[in-house]
């Protein structure tokens, strides 16, 4: 039987992993200790208390025999109770075995019965599994059965059960004390990679106040500078955005009306055309510059989101079939989906004469969002040659020859800033299946 590897069956928090490293070797440490007190104290101490009762008993028998009368044995009995705290009576028509509430003996009981055999001999029985403080042993005299009860206390040592106790306490407290603090050195971490998470989905986690150990504080103040610069970069790209924006659209719009105003001819149209590319392209350029971060996530109703896309390309003349689950709920940036998905129902459209768009919760806290196309669809060893910006596959998909292959490229953005993807697989309507994943809440 294979055993499965180390790393496999190793707890994966951190939390848990730091508790393994103090837990267990303290656990094994306590254990060792508790094992060698057991073999090295308490049972050799109890085999030697086992032995001395063992002897007591031996020594009266030694006197009854002697002499065994009712007035000896009544002097025996006296000597036995007051200094060796022993209870004896005689059951002359008694057998020596009886009934053993337990049928079989522990490991300090089996001590003891060879300390009475090899004391006494083989005429002897012991018992001492029935409940009560004290326990029984039998030997055979000539006047019958000599009954003795010795309390527990004289044949077994306390101090073993009292020791593990007090082990299997300080064990317990230990471990707690250390997930206590354990957790309170977790905690910080867990806060800085929940803010990483959120920064990098787009989301501003804001400032919060660094703690932990020395380490953890330095690696939040580095994450506070990083995300100052990023946002810095950003601010000054939207800038830098607005005023190429600014300064490229106001010559083209004097362009646009400069053939307005021109005599129509077949020049002025194909230029027209050109313009009317240029601005298009200018526009797609634009939008994959500018990414996502502009806008704030907000609870949003992806069903009706997801509908107002497939209305809008059914205008345009795209004959589309929609599946859509109503009530799909997901915190996301409605601007940045809603051009995710315009940007594959448009290049589905575009490809394939139908268009299938469903959007359904899969089970597993993600809404997936598939947009199917009849087209020629994409070899498979494309497929990521597809996401590339600027990455044009007109040799397989020819219908389409406008855009500047920025479509797919913005989509897995937008899906990937989310926290979810893009994928692209064979549809079984014979083109292209683009699957938009987005993570959400299982209720819904």
């Amino acid at each position: 039987m294979a055993f499965p590897p180390l790393r496999d069956i190793m707890p994966k928090g951190l939390l848990w992993r730091t508790m393994l490293i103090i837990a267990l070797p303290a656990a094994l440490v306590q254990l060792i200790v508790t094992l060698v007190f057991l073999d090295d104290h308490w049972r050799a101490t109890s085999k030697r208390m086992a032995q001395g009762v063992a002897s007591d008993v031996a020594f009266l028998v030694e006197l009854y025999e002697r002499n065994p009368t009712p007035e000896t044995f009544a002097d025996i009995q006296r000597l036995a109770y007051e200094p060796l705290r022993l209870e004896i009576s005689l059951e002359p028509d008694k057998p020596l075995e009886k009934a053993r509430c337990l049928p079989s003996l522990s490991v300090i009981d089996r001590y003891f019965r060879t300390a009475l055999e090899q004391t006494i001999g083989d005429t002897i029985w012991y018992d001492a599994s029935c409940p009560g403080k004290q326990v029984e042993i039998r030997v055979m005299t000539s006047g019958g059965v000599l009954k003795a009860l010795a309390f527990r206390d004289r044949v077994q040592a306390r101090s073993g059960p009292l020791f593990v106790t007090w082990i299997l306490g300080a064990t317990a407290f230990f471990i707690i004390v250390s997930v206590i603090f354990i957790r309170n050195q977790v905690r910080p971490i867990v806060t800085l990679a929940t803010a990483m998470e959120q920064f990098g989905k787009g989301h501003d986690p804001g400032m919060y106040k660094a703690r932990g150990a020395r380490e953890v504080r330095q690696a939040t103040h580095a994450f506070f500078d990083m995300r100052a610069r990023i946002k810095r970069h950003i601010d000054q790209r939207a800038q830098l955005l607005a005023g190429v924006s600014h300064d490229i659209r106001t010559p083209l719009t004097r362009l646009k009306l400069q053939f307005a105003l021109m005599e129509p001819s077949p020049e002025i149209e194909a230029a027209k055309r050109d313009l009317l590319d240029m601005e298009r392209t200018l526009q797609e350029y634009l939008t994959f510059a500018q990414g996502q971060w502009s806008e704030e996530a907000a609870n949003t109703d992806l069903s009706a989101l997801v509908l107002e896309q497939v209305e809008d390309a059914r205008r345009s003349g795209a004959m589309i079939d929609a599946v859509i689950t109503p009530g799909l709920q997901a915190s996301v940036r409605a601007a940045a989906i809603r051009r995710a998905l315009a940007n594959l129902i448009d290049n589905a459209a575009a490809h394939g004469e139908r268009v299938r768009v469903t959007a359904a919760h899969n089970g597993a806290q993600r809404i997936i969002i598939s947009v199917e196309d009849d087209g020629p669809g994409i070899a498979e060893e494309l497929y990521e040659d597809a996401f590339r910006p600027f990455s044009r596959l007109d040799e397989t998909r020819t219908k389409n020859s406008k855009g500047v292959g920025l479509g797919l490229a913005i989509a897995r953005d937008v899906a990937r800033s989310h926290g979810g993807d893009v994928l692209l697989a064979r549809s079984d309507m014979g083109g292209l299946h683009a699957k938009l994943q987005l993570p959400a809440p299982l209720a819904v």
